[in-house]
């Protein structure tokens, strides 16, 4: 752990809940964006988060706002939290296909900014320094402008979803769009209308790109 006047930085998940979870306890506003579920999971690898303390020792309103990258929705187990998510802990939650900082809002007055993962586990900076904070929440006020409702991004997705296993593994053996196209049963246009569609919601440039992404998120 290292301390300056207004930054705190640890060095795990535990590590960070440990010292915060009398703050989310007491918040009424938390504002999170992350690129997949386990970014501010309390362990890594669980879907165990911090919205189930949020408010919990605060009798009035508790607003909670999440954005999530898109490619996240590409895994249906992970759409199915997202969902619970919203539903169980009345999450306002949207998505986006731009890149986005790892970042929690507590009460607009605390920041905690998630950084590299190094040796299985991940540092985070918990910020209190008002200029920071403001900064950081301008940030997050434009990226939840931008992003759109988990529903609707959610009905746009699922053909893409249903075919985005089979449609990477054609495209990382290299197969001809043609011959991939008619191994799907679909017309050549609608094929690579699907996939600009995927490499669009994994937020890749290129085909191989795509791949890259789909493996870092477990798709693949």
């Amino acid at each position: 752990m290292t301390d300056t006047d207004s930054v705190t930085v640890v060095r795990s998940e535990e590590e960070l809940f440990r010292r915060t979870e009398h703050l989310f306890a007491t918040a009424t506003e938390v504002s999170c964006a992350a690129n997949d579920l386990w970014t501010f999971a309390w362990q890594h690898g669980t879907s165990d988060t911090p919205e189930r303390v949020v408010g919990t020792q605060h009798r009035g309103p508790v607003r909670v706002r999440k954005i999530y990258r898109a490619a996240t929705l590409l895994d249906p187990v992970a759409a199915h939290h997202l969902a619970v998510r919203r539903d169980q802990y009345g999450a306002d939650i949207r998505v986006t296909a731009d890149e986005i900082n790892e970042t929690i809002i507590l009460d607009r007055r605390i920041v905690i900014l998630a950084g590299d993962r190094t040796g299985g586990q991940r540092s985070y900076s918990v910020i209190t320094q008002p200029d920071a904070v403001h900064g950081v929440s301008s940030l997050f006020e434009a990226a939840w402008r931008s992003a759109t409702d988990l529903a609707a991004y959610d009905a746009g997705i699922a053909d893409i979803r249903a075919l985005a296993p089979q449609v990477l593994d054609l495209l990382g053996q290299g197969v001809k769009d043609e011959t991939a196209a008619r191994s799907l049963g679909l017309g050549v246009r609608t094929y690579r209308r699907r996939v600009a569609e995927l490499m669009d919601a994994l937020g890749a440039r290129s085909r191989f790109q795509a791949g890259v992404r789909a493996r870092e998120i477990g798709i693949v």
